[in-house]
Parts: C-alpha cells; sequence; structure tokens
C-alpha cells in the first residue's frame, strides 16, 4: 500500500464557522476561500458564456414556434438518457409537443449521430436534429442530415478532433474559441443550459403569454442533471458541485423524478440520506444496465414517466438487468484476469498498457472490464469486443497522468487508417477498428503508452487525508462528511488512514472481510469488499495499516460508525 498524504494549501482556517475537519478536507483540496464551496443556485456560471448558445436557442425558439419535427439523438450512457430526459421535459413544458428522440442502439448502430440514424430519423419525419452528448465528432452524420434538409444543433461535451462537424449551431464548453470557465460540464449539464437559454429566448418573447401557459422552473429537472454529472464521472469542479448540490437536495427532499424514487426504492436507499457517491454507484449503474445489456429508452422512459406505479415496474426490470451485467462482468473479468496471470506466469513482463480481445467479450460491459483491469494492474487498458463481420469495438480506460483521448489521437496521427473511429475524454475513450489491424495497433498503443507514463508512478497511489484519533471517528463527523458537498472525480471523498489494532475478522458474503480494529482501546467495526480470499483472514494478524472512509452503519435500529476500508496490510 502505497499512500501519499495531502496537504492543505494554506495553513489558515478558510471560514471559523466551519467545523474543524471539513475545514481541514476542503483546504487538502486546493480550497482557500469559503466562496469556493458554496453551492447555491445563483453561484451557477452564466449559460451567457457558452459559445454558440445564442444561435442554437434562436434556431431552437424557431422550431417551436413553427412546430417543426424535433429529434433528441442522445447516447446509450446514463450521460446520454438523462440529456434526452432533460430536452424531452423542457420541450415539452415549452408547449412543443411534436418532440421524439432517438438513442442509437449500441449493437445496430454504434456511437452517436452516425448517416444510418440520421436516415431513421428522417424516415420518422424529423425536421430538426438536437444531439446530446454526443456530435462533436459526428461529421458525417451532420453532413448526412444537411443534405437531407434538416437543420442540426449539436450539444456535447466530447473534446473536438481537428474538424468540426458543420452544423447549424454548436454547444460544447471545450469547443474553440468558447469562454466558458467549467469545462467540465457533463453533456446533461450543456443541454440544461441550452434548455436554459430556449426558456429566456422564449420568455423574451412572450411566447408563454401567447400560449397562456405556465413558464417552467427549470430548476426542478436539477436531480436529472445532478445524475448524469456524478455518473459521467465528470470533474466536480465548482460550477459542477453546485448543480449536483442542487439536484440532491431535491431528491433528499423527495421531490425527485418518480423515475429516480423508484431506481431508489428498488436499491432500498431512502431518499433522504442520499450522497453523491450513491449518484454513481447506486442510480448510475442501474441506468447505465439499460443501454449495456437492452436498449437506453428502457432508462429514459424511467425518467420521464410520470407515473408511479410505471416507474417502479421499469426501475424493477432496470435492476434485474443490473444484476445480468455484474454477472456477465464477473464472467469477463475472471476470463481476463486468468489470461494476463497465466501471460505473467511464463515469465513475461506485462505491457505498460494493457490490450486484451475476446469475440465473446460483451459490447456493453468492455468499458467497466477495462476499468477493472486498470485498478488492478494499474495500467491504461483497452478491452475490445466484436462489432460485426470484420471489426471490434474497444473501451479504453486510463490512469491519472495519460489523457487516453490525447494518446489515441497520438496512435492515429503516426498510424493513419489504423483506427477507423476514435473519441472521448482524459481518462476513458472510445474506438473502432478492423479486426485485421488489432495486432498492428497493439504495437503502437503500447510504444505510446511507454513514452507517455515516463516519469509517473507505476503503481496506484492513495491519497489520504491524513489520521484521525479515537474521538475524530464518530457518528457526527462521518454524517458532516457525507452531505457537506458533492464529493466526486477531482475533489474526491475523503479517505484516511492509520495502524489499528486487529481485534476480529470473519469472511461475510462471497469475498467481504468483517472487522472489529481498535484505536487506543476503543473498538471499531470495519469493513472491507472483495479481498484477497488468499491472504485474508489470517489470524496471525495483530496489527493492520487501514486506508478508509468513515461510513455510517444502521443494522436492527442501532446507528454507529464504521470504517469502509479501501485498502489494507500488516502492520505487525
Amino acid at each position: 500500500m502505497q499512500i501519499q498524504r495531502r496537504h492543505a494549501v494554506t495553513p489558515n482556517s478558510i471560514d471559523s464557522q466551519l467545523p474543524a475537519i471539513l475545514d481541514r478536507l476542503y483546504r487538502n483540496r486546493g480550497v482557500t476561500d469559503i466562496a469556493q464551496i458554496q453551492t447555491q443556485i445563483k453561484k451557477l456560471r452564466h449559460y451567457n458564456e457558452l459559445k454558440g448558445i445564442e444561435v442554437a436557442s434562436n434556431l431552437i425558439c424557431d422550431a417551436i414556434k413553427q412546430s417543426k419535427a424535433i429529434c433528441i439523438i442522445g447516447d446509450f450512457d446514463a450521460d446520454g438518457a438523462t440529456s434526452t430526459a432533460i430536452c424531452m421535459l423542457a420541450l415539452k413544458a415549452f408547449g412543443h409537443t411534436n418532440v421524439d428522440y432517438l438513442v442509437p442502439n449500441r449493437f445496430d448502430f454504434g456511437y452517436g449521430l452516425s448517416p444510418e440514424i440520421v436516415d431513421v430519423a428522417y424516415q420518422q419525419n424529423a425536421e430538426f436534429i438536437i444531439t446530446v452528448d454526443n456530435g462533436i465528432s459526428c461529421v458525417e452524420g451532420v453532413s448526412h442530415a444537411k443534405e437531407l434538409g434538416m437543420k442540426v444543433v449539436v450539444t456535447d461535451h466530447h473534446l473536438p478532433g481537428l474538424t468540426l462537424p458543420n452544423a447549424d449551431a454548436i454547444v460544447n464548453p471545450n469547443q474553440p474559441g468558447c469562454e466558458f470557465t467549467s469545462k467540465n460540464l457533463a453533456g446533461v449539464g450543456v443541454a440544461f443550459y441550452v434548455m436554459l437559454a430556449v426558456k429566456a429566448q422564449l420568455q423574451n418573447e412572450g411566447w408563454f403569454e401567447q400560449k397562456n401557459i405556465q413558464a417552467p422552473n427549470l430548476a426542478n429537472y436539477l436531480d436529472i442533471v445532478a445524475l448524469g454529472t456524478v455518473a459521467d464521472v465528470v470533474p466536480l469542479d465548482e460550477n459542477n458541485r453546485v448543480l449536483v448540490h442542487q439536484g440532491l437536495q431535491r431528491i433528499r427532499s423527495g421531490i425527485a423524478r418518480p423515475g429516480i424514487r423508484a431506481i431508489l426504492e428498488v436499491a432500498a436507499r431512502p431518499c433522504h440520506k442520499l450522497s453523491s457517491t450513491d449518484l454513481g454507484f447506486v442510480l448510475g449503474p442501474r441506468l447505465n444496465a439499460a443501454g449495456r445489456l437492452d436498449d437506453m429508452s428502457l432508462g429514459i422512459e424511467c425518467l420521464l414517466t410520470e407515473d408511479e406505479h410505471i416507474a417502479r415496474q421499469i426501475a424493477a426490470r432496470l435492476d434485474a438487468l443490473n444484476l445480468e451485467r455484474r454477472e456477465i462482468e464477473s464472467s469477463m473479468k475472471d476470463e481476463a484476469e486468468k489470461a494476463l496471470e497465466a501471460f505473467i506466469s511464463q515469465g513475461n513482463e506485462l505491457p505498460s498498457g494493457v490490450v486484451l480481445y475476446q469475440s465473446d467479450f460483451h459490447q456493453g460491459v468492455i468499458g467497466i472490464l477495462a476499468g477493472r483491469i486498470k485498478e488492478k494492474y494499474y495500467r491504461p487498458t483497452i478491452v475490445f469486443a466484436q462489432q460485426d463481420a470484420e471489426s471490434i469495438k474497444g473501451s479504453a480506460r486510463s490512469v491519472p497522468g495519460v489523457h487516453i483521448r490525447d494518446l489515441l489521437e497520438t496512435v492515429n496521427t503516426q498510424n493513419p487508417g489504423l483506427i477507423d473511429k476514435f473519441g472521448g475524454h482524459a481518462m476513458a475513450a472510445g474506438l473502432s477498428m478492423k479486426t485485421a489491424r488489432l495486432s498492428a495497433f497493439k504495437l503502437a498503443f503500447e510504444a505510446a503508452v511507454v513514452q507517455a507514463t515516463k516519469g509517473l508512478p507505476t503503481q496506484n497511489l492513495i491519497l489520504s487525508d491524513g489520521t484521525l484519533n479515537c474521538q475524530e471517528i464518530n457518528i457526527e463527523n462521518a454524517g458532516l462528511i457525507k452531505l457537506a458537498v458533492p464529493w466526486g472525480q477531482t475533489f474526491e471523498e475523503p479517505l484516511f488512514d492509520g495502524i489499528f489494532q486487529m481485534r476480529s475478522q470473519r469472511i461475510v458474503g462471497k469475498n467481504h472481510l468483517k472487522m472489529v480494529v481498535s484505536l487506543d482501546g476503543i473498538e471499531f467495526d470495519a469493513i472491507a469488499f472483495n479481498i484477497d480470499l488468499a491472504t485474508w483472514p489470517n489470524s496471525k494478524i495483530r496489527q493492520v495499516k487501514l486506508a478508509y472512509k468513515l461510513d455510517i452503519n444502521e443494522f436492527r435500529g442501532q446507528i454507529s460508525v464504521q470504517l469502509l476500508v479501501q485498502a489494507l496490510e500488516s502492520a505487525d
């Protein structure tokens, strides 16, 4: 276990009103002013800072006024589903009923606004396309839509390539020339901002008075924005923390969308105790399961429905799909790890970048598998599955310091024609290529990773907020941390480390280690998930070094503090 302690950027308290533990945690994350952690709605950046949003909102307003058939083209992940739902709900609330959506099935159409999905929209009489969480790299699809006489507004957050699509308007904080300071908006955040601008334009034109309808309060959809933002694992900068906090407040107050409440109900998670991490580990996977194994329309309909009964039915289906996804993932993970361990046992050294492919790998789960392999072996990892008779599709996950989308750009530039398509972020990306080119790609990728990882750590560093004394390990501090501000990517949930006396240890479930540990004579419950059964339990160990998070455990009406162990090793 390699631990690196976080250090406060300023030795002075940022606010005397803050509880000491929160003050310490904020300063450890670079906060120097209390304003940086304020989450009131008024702290949001204004939509008019986004390049292209005025043109986009004018075009959409014109389409509404002319009753044009609008088609939302989404993506098949949680960000795409929430982005689609935001636009559907907002446009209908604006009084526009001639609106529908399409989500390309990953197994038939692949990602984004492809020419094929444009043809489907055209056959359904669409006159106006709005892309959400995709489009910035869909040059061919946009051109095809334009050839067919359709207007196209692209809303996206992915990094652009060298060529931008010829859309009628593009709203993307990462496009060249955009001065919006929060570059980390998820697709759902961009879609939300666009709908804010459309509403403002309609109000300026007296639309709601003309139609005798109430102008909607778009803050009512912030629970959806929060879910998509956390599920897409974008950095939680100041602006995103406001979006997520405001959405969480709605959910905790019990006024979330029926579908969100239904998913939490089926997962046995009380709304009033929901944290930002629950959005990522409870809601996100169940919503994503629809796009991974079935059709993301199921997830979108869960978010759109106003009927509590229908919401519960869909939530139950999503929960079942998520269980199926876990089984598929577990099987794929076992196969992948066996192959890698066999490779290592033969005296081979694992490459700096791992590339895996099996023809029977499930397309919908390769991203999760890439993440698991990356975590275990601490290497940028790409897992491929068969896409069609001649092509494979890959999902990439990276380690800190290696921008995986830029690395694929390097491989593509140095090896023209090797990759058919690619796109993504710093830590996650997707690509496709001909199956016959896999060997050549593997060599090129490994060579690029060697260059990209020079001087970087070779194993995962655990960033710790330091030690806690036995008085600080309590329910009050655990509650403060859980509900203080949204924690997430680049504003990580607090983690502590320390050496404890081992009092008892036993396996619960399949491979979870339940422990009782003590510090200065005071005992605490602790649990470590998915431990190595070849190492634990170990009755010979008297002292154990833990990296842990503070949690609250409720069992049979009893409430106690619990240590959620992220890593452990003997300290004897």
